[in-house]
């Protein structure tokens, strides 16, 4: 971006805050105000059950959700339900980042 573009986004910005403020500054005090947010809402985690901790130990051993479901008597959809239940729970992106997680709170030996 040249300095001429980078003028012109910045003209243009202070020309829109300009003409907010001052339509701002035109409606009553209630109608302005402005509702704060909450800094974050705070995430209500469940623990995983003790059969997704199984899971996620076979996980760990580098297994694939076939071989887990045999390992475990469950069919593959089953497997695959419970890796994406421990995502969820552990707030995880993916298999390796739930092994991570899952070392880090303990669960894992």
């Amino acid at each position: 971006m040249d300095a001429a573009e980078r003028d012109e986004i910045l003209t243009r910005y202070r020309e829109h805050a300009e003409r907010f403020e001052s339509l701002a500054a035109r409606r009553p005090a209630a109608v302005a105000e402005v509702i704060p947010m909450p800094a974050r809402q705070p995430t209500f985690e469940q623990a995983p059950t003790a059969r997704e901790i199984e899971v996620l130990q076979l996980v760990s051993d580098g297994l694939v959700n076939r071989e887990i479901g045999d390992k475990l008597f469950l069919s593959e959809e089953t497997v695959k339900s419970h890796v994406r239940h421990i995502l969820a729970k552990l707030q995880a992106r993916s298999r390796a980042h739930a092994v991570a997680v899952g070392f880090r709170r303990g669960l894992l030996t």
